[in-house]
């Protein structure tokens, strides 16, 4: 059966097809960016609504650049399942609207991302959700918020941003799972390679930070059993969450060099916090990897490696810790972390204001903290402009 002739005004629409043969594959995946996808019959299409058969309809359900890198992030977390949203912050929000109703209660902690506590405490709040923010140190407060009768699940990160905490997870999995609470843990910081032996119902991930690396995509994932992911995908899809395939291509072209990113990354921070530990204008320094560090003994039995991001305490004022900022030459002053290039932000304006004196006292924030994520610039050099900085604002 021969084409049909048609007219160029419709050839431009209905281009012709150009597919590799079998076994003629490209290197790299092709950005597939169709927003609908067709089938030949009525019945075949049926069996996809049914769920008879496997295959795309519309990208705001599923895309193949997208599933991907779902399948990409659910093997390096150790899970089965993924769902890739347009932002971390998408995907906490998702994750919580999917899983929460009125009249649960959510445990929270002064050591979270700020967007997560704004989320909980301002947005759910709304649809009476309910939450109490206490201190991932507390552990007395943990087993009490858990034994609720409605508390229905616990958000936290570890290392906690910016000042690094760890979190106890045999405790709290332990408290959890004797109390039905759902355990989201937020693992942004400590990269998707890690954690992935622990009984964590669902992970959450910001994958604009150590998974793409270079600071010029958004993206997020929620991370569990293909159960769990089901169950959620519904509201995911309708609630329009998806990645767009352009930018799950950035990411997975990003996480081919992840390993070699975040090692760098971790020895940087590490030869980092050492220099500030020794300068005599630094009361005190927070990285998970230092002996000084009070979780350093549960960040090495939880944790393959330590993270970028150092915090640090100057010894002077919330003055002089500007200036040290704005003297530093390699150092960029702009938010997010996990990026090439090496970032300072002061921890109080960028972490904090939402919270309380008492509750940045109780989180240990003073005026003149100051958190680094670090990238993969030459140690060294990072360690002599620290140096140049400290030494124009102090002498």
């Amino acid at each position: 059966m021969g084409e049909i002739p048609i007219k160029k005004e419709t050839l431009v629409n209905h281009q012709p097809t150009v597919r590799p043969e079998p076994g003629n594959d490209p290197l790299v995946e092709p950005i597939h960016r169709s927003v609908k996808y067709t089938y030949p019959t009525v019945a075949e299409m049926d069996q996809l609504f049914s769920g008879e058969k496997a295959g795309y309809f519309y990208s705001r359900y599923a895309n193949p650049t997208v599933r991907q890198l779902e399948l990409l992030l659910a093997k390096l977390q150790d899970r089965e399942d993924a769902l890739a949203t347009s932002s971390g912050v998408t995907a906490i929000t998702n994750c919580l609207l999917s899983l929460l109703k009125q009249g649960d209660h959510v445990v929270l902690f002064l050591e979270s991302y700020r967007p997560t506590r704004y989320i909980v405490r301002n947005l759910l709040s709304k649809f009476g959700v309910t939450h109490s923010l206490i201190s991932i140190k507390d552990h007395e407060g943990i087993a009490r918020e858990f034994e609720r009768e409605n508390t229905r699940l616990v958000l936290f990160e570890s290392p906690t941003n910016p000042m690094t905490w760890i979190a106890d997870f045999d405790f709290i999995i332990g408290q959890a799972k004797a109390n039905g609470v759902l355990t989201l843990l937020d693992g942004t910081f400590a990269g998707l390679h890690n954690y992935g032996s622990y009984a964590f119902d669902l992970y959450i991930h910001s994958l604009t930070k150590y998974a793409s690396g270079h600071g010029d995509v958004l993206g997020g994932a929620i991370i569990g059993s293909e159960e769990q992911i089901s169950a959620i995908r519904p509201d995911y899809a309708n609630t329009g969450a998806a990645i767009a395939p352009d930018s799950a291509y950035l990411i997975l072209r990003g996480l081919k060099t992840y390993f070699l990113r975040f090692r760098e990354q971790c020895e940087n921070a590490r030869q980092i916090a050492l220099y500030l530990e020794n300068h005599q204008r630094v009361k005190r320094v927070y990285y998970p990897g230092l002996p000084s560090h009070p979780d350093h003994e549960l960040a090495k039995k939880q944790m393959c490696d330590f993270g970028g991001i150092v915090a640090f305490h100057l010894d002077g004022t919330e003055a002089q810790m500007h200036e040290f900022i704005e003297s530093l030459r390699l150092f960029i002053l702009a938010a997010s972390l996990g990026s090439t290039e090496s970032l300072v932000t002061p921890a109080k304006l960028f972490f904090a204001t939402d919270l309380t004196a008492e509750e940045q006292k109780r989180g240990e924030i003073e005026d003149a903290t100051v958190r680094l994520s670090l990238g993969i610039e030459d140690a060294e050099d990072l360690i002599a402009d620290l140096d140049q900085a400290l030494g124009k604002v102090f002498g």
